[in-house]
């Protein structure tokens, strides 16, 4: 039985401090009526910000997953085009994917597809019509699938040799032993960074702010160059941030607990 960690015991110091510096944020907020107006507008921006990281997570872990079993498949050419795309994306920082999928495959992307429409004689549509937000869930996407595919994949490599070929022993094709065998056991190992990788992208969605989205970073920065009271402001952007990331590691810690405790 794997024994429990160490830092699993201790109580949590840090976690004291950071609830009493939240708790005295929260007490400006509802007692300060300029606290409470900065709370107000950003409030806006939560759903965008949820709705940006939700949706690019799970699009760039499907991807992700696919490039992983790409990268370890029999055949050299998904091997390599899969490591090609992993490899440069991952020298690429956000926001520089960001600035690219919007103002360059973005319209690119607009264009094709109006080739084609026009070949089939359906209307065409305006660059505009895509918009900046989506255009921002897909570099987050086509950004974090390479890291998450690695992730996949080490997951996939640590399953032992000997349980795949006792399930083909067993007559389980390709698919099934997979579903049954494989990804149920990587799994325990790869959620741990999943997860990480997840929080992660609570943090970078603030990135599409440089787009003019309107998530919690924007509406920050607007607030702040209206009343000039960037102290206030900001205070509130990072505890909005800070609330949700949190008690994502804290879900996540415990998760983690309590399938080390259910599959040891």
């Amino acid at each position: 039985m794997i024994p429990t960690p160490p830092q699993d015991k201790d109580f949590p110091y840090w976690l004291v401090v950071a609830g009493g510096l939240g708790a005295y944020l929260l007490y400006r907020v509802v007692s300060d009526d300029l606290y409470s107006q900065v709370l107000n507008t950003l409030s806006k921006g939560i759903g965008v910000t949820i709705f940006v990281t939700l949706v690019a997570f799970s699009m760039a872990s499907l991807f992700g997953l696919i490039l992983a079993v790409a990268s370890m498949s029999r055949f050299i050419v998904f091997r390599q085009l899969a490591r090609f795309y992993i490899e440069i994306i991952r020298g690429i920082p956000i926001i520089v994917l960001l600035l690219y999928v919007a103002f360059v495959f973005g319209p690119a992307m607009v264009h094709a597809v109006n080739w084609a429409l026009e070949g089939m004689g359906f209307e065409v549509i305006r660059t505009r019509d895509f918009t900046l937000m989506w255009r921002a869930i897909i570099a987050l996407m086509i950004g974090y699938s390479a890291f998450i595919a690695e992730v996949f994949r080490a997951g996939l490599l640590s399953v032992d040799v000997g349980q795949i070929e006792a399930a083909k022993s067993l007559g389980l094709g390709g698919w099934h032993r997979f579903r049954f065998i494989v990804f149920p056991q990587a799994f325990r190992t790869i959620m741990p960074p999943l997860g990480n990788d997840f929080i992660a992208l609570v943090k970078d969605s603030s990135l599409v702010s440089v787009l003019g989205v309107t998530d919690i970073a924007q509406l920050g920065k607007v607030t702040a160059a209206g009343n000039f009271r960037y102290f206030e402001t900001y205070n509130v952007v990072a505890l909005l941030y800070l609330i949700m990331t949190v008690s994502l590691s804290l879900m996540l810690r415990k998760l983690e607990r309590r399938m080390r405790s259910k599959y040891p």
